[in-house]
């Protein structure tokens, strides 16, 4: 085993330590949490050592991106689970279906019908989060909280969509706690056992609040590459 592994995998370790001890601060079990390794921009070399240190799931942020990154190594790891976390175009809607198993961020019906004409297209189901903009941020993605029951009903009934859970992205700079808990309450009121909140900087927070998936950049990788 490399260097560059072993320092992964000493990272990786220390991250999921955190998680088990939030969760069973929190009286959950630590199996409850999913450790997304989000490797947008990050060189070959970490997703090489990321895979050989035993890591599956990850985020990614674009379909191209991913598209380049993932596509042949689908072949060599079988079990790999692929998660679109950033923002979706409907004209790559079924380039999104075809590559990930999880879509996180549903957020208006245009989408919502593209990913529902993908899917029919291809044969391909992903499971299918709401992102929800818990701090009403006119800049960022995400469906405001108070028309979440409104669009789940729309998803499910007009186009026959089975949602799996709800993700949110903190506003920077306010605490993450309230907005977690938020989220958790949107999800107990419409029915939604999974949470896909935190971070590098509060994925120990989110998990005390009822994060199912928890999505680590930095922490996990190291710092990305500035050029």
């Amino acid at each position: 085993m490399t260097d560059s592994v072993t320092e992964f995998a000493a990272r990786r370790n220390d991250i999921l330590k955190r998680i088990a001890a939030a969760a069973k601060a929190a009286d959950r079990p630590a199996a409850d949490v999913t450790l997304v390794g989000v490797s947008k921009k990050q060189p070959d070399t970490r997703i090489e050592d990321a895979l050989i240190a035993g890591q599956r799931v990850f985020g990614e942020n674009r379909v191209q991106e991913a598209q380049a990154r993932w596509t042949e190594r689908r072949a060599d790891y079988p079990d790999l689970e692929l998660r679109l976390i950033g923002p979706l175009q409907t004209n790559k809607a079924l380039d999104a279906v075809a590559l990930f198993d999880v879509i996180e961020t549903l957020d208006r019906p245009k989408l919502a019908k593209a990913v529902r004409a993908a899917m029919d297209k291809s044969g391909r189901t992903p499971r299918l989060y709401v992102q929800v903009n818990t701090g009403e941020e006119e800049q960022k993605a995400g469906i405001a909280p108070h028309d979440l029951a409104g669009f789940l009903t729309l998803l499910r009934e007009d186009f026959g969509l089975e949602i799996e859970g709800l993700m949110c992205i903190p506003p920077l700079e306010e605490p993450a706690g309230p907005h977690f808990a938020l989220l958790a309450d949107l999800a107990a009121a419409n029915g939604l056992e999974k949470l896909s909140m935190g971070m590098s900087g509060d994925y120990e927070t989110a998990v005390k609040f009822g994060a199912t998936s928890v999505r680590v950049g930095s922490a996990l990788f190291g710092e990305r590459p500035s050029a």
